[in-house]
């Protein structure tokens, strides 16, 4: 499979949920060391952050990354040798986005990792983060929003942003604007 082919399965894969995987943390720590060894001194904090992150909870298997910069700019400046590193991005889907630029792993046609881009300390990183905690500390609503995620992967298997739409109502009434 080539490389563009590989690209665009990842692109179009359907919403698909797996159980929990312990092999997730060690994932990321592996990902978390090439990205702070390959751009020292520009990424200020790199967190393991979605549900692959809370133990015991299903989820896409995809590793989210949030890693924390100085500032937009900073971002920006790294678009280009974050996609050298790896990593696919759309500029299309990034001028959609205010406070974060998104980026995306894959191998054999699946995504692989999500790497989330924000300004360190802003509310962006701190509710996602605070989701993230917030899930750990509580296995019953952890199972709630797992519940949920399974319904709405049935419902928009075919439709990513969708699914994620989905999911926002969930997550506000749990954080908020943080």
């Amino acid at each position: 499979m080539t490389e563009d082919e590989s690209l665009q399965l990842a692109i179009h894969e359907p919403v698909s949920l797996s159980a929990y995987d312990i092999a997730w943390p060690a994932l990321f720590e592996q990902e978390r060391e090439r990205l702070l060894q390959r751009f020292s001194g520009l990424l200020l904090d790199v967190q393991h952050f979605g549900s692959t992150a809370v133990p015991g909870l299903a989820a896409k298997p995809i590793i989210d990354i949030l890693v924390g910069v100085a500032s937009m700019a900073v971002a920006d400046a790294l678009i280009e040798p974050v996609t050298s590193a790896g990593y696919s991005s759309s500029a299309e889907f990034n001028q959609t986005l205010i406070d974060r630029r998104w980026f995306m792993r894959h191998a054999e046609g699946r995504r692989t990792h999500h790497l989330h881009m924000v300004v360190m300390g802003s509310a962006e990183w701190r509710r996602r983060l605070l989701f993230r905690d917030v899930l750990r500390a509580d296995p019953d609503l952890a199972e709630r929003y797992a519940a949920l995620k399974q319904a709405l992967a049935l419902e928009h298997a075919a439709d990513r942003e969708r699914y994620t739409d989905a999911k926002a109502a969930f997550v506000a009434a749990l954080v908020g604007d943080a």
